[in-house]
């Protein structure tokens, strides 16, 4: 399991200084279904936008 799981989406709820993810999961799906041939093709559904 990844140690840390770093995010440059500085617009997320879960992100925090020195590009780190502090959600306590992370979920990411493929665009084609159970596969992905790289990662254009996912997409991150645990990011949450900051509110306000």
């Amino acid at each position: 399991m990844a140690k840390d799981v770093l995010c440059e989406v500085n617009n997320c709820s879960y992100w925090e200084n020195g590009n780190k993810c502090s959600a306590d999961q992370i979920y990411v799906v493929s665009h084609k279904g159970k596969t992905a041939d790289n990662s254009k093709e996912t997409d991150c559904k645990t990011f949450e936008p900051v509110l306000g």
